[in-house]
Parts: structure tokens; sequence; C-alpha cells
């Protein structure tokens, strides 16, 4: 009986103390957030991690159910080059590493149509829903991080 109880007297110390129990301390990890896919989205971009130089865009893939990492996610990149139109240099596809992770230099998005300075995202991965995305770079910076999160089918 008093070793049955030990696990509750536990927690309830750890509680008074701060810590996190076992089910407080699951990991919630909220879904990236839609954004338009725009007029200039076309299938199929190339396979690289390089369209250009000065910005790198990195980040992982995780489950908005435990925020696990997500191997294995196909995630397209468009954006206006420097010149502030979109071409085919500026169009990538990365399949994120055994960890979810990816990493994409690029130039340093130029704004486009009197908006911000943005790189359009799709994702898509087999039992989680469908992603677009645009991660809009803070101004003076050189990298910036970028988790995607996304909702199990």
């Amino acid at each position: 009986m008093i070793r049955s109880a030990l696990p509750l007297i536990f927690g309830a110390v750890a509680l008074m103390l701060g810590a996190a129990t076992p089910v407080a301390a699951a990991k919630k990890c909220l879904p990236t957030p839609w954004d338009e896919i725009g007029p200039f989205y076309r299938p199929d971009a190339p396979l690289r991690s390089k369209i250009g130089n000065g910005y790198v865009l990195s980040g992982t893939v995780r489950s908005a159910a435990d925020c696990r990492p997500l191997p294995g996610a196909r995630i397209e990149f468009w954006q206006a080059g420097p010149a502030g139109v979109y071409d085919e240099a500026h169009r990538a596809t990365i399949i994120a590493d055994s960890r979810g992770r990816y990493r994409l230099e690029t130039d340093v998005p130029a704004p486009y149509a009197q908006r911000p300075p943005h790189i359009h995202i799709l994702i898509d991965l087999r039992g989680f829903a469908g992603l677009i995305s645009q991660y809009y770079p803070k101004r003076t910076k050189k990298s910036g991080t970028f988790d995607l999160v996304l909702s199990p089918e």
C-alpha cells in the first residue's frame, strides 16, 4: 500500500517544488499558422538546399501531437529574388533529415508588391495535414529559425 502511494506522494512534492509531473511535462506544439500560397507557386521545385547567398533559414519539422521531429517531410520554398521578381532560381525542395531538420541557404528575400520580404513554404508528409505558410525574416538578420509544426490527419 505504501509502495503504491509513493508515485502520488513524489508527484505532489514535485508540484509543490515547482517541478513538472510526467503528464505536465509532455510537450505541446502549436501548429504552424497557414498563410497565402500566392500566385507564383509551381510544383516540383528542384531538389536543392542552396538558391542564393546571404541568408540561412533552418528549423525542424515537428508533430503538433507530441512535438516529436518528423523525418522525411518534403518542404518546398519559393521567393522573390534580389530584383524583387519570382524566378526559377529561387525555388527549392528540401527533404527533412533523420531528425526532422532542414536548412535553406538563399538570398535575403526582397519585398514584393508592397509586401514585406518573405519566403513561401509548402510542407507535405504522409499522415499529416499539408501546410502552406510563409516566413518573414527580421530586418538586418542573416539567418532565422522557423520550426514547421504539422497536425496529424
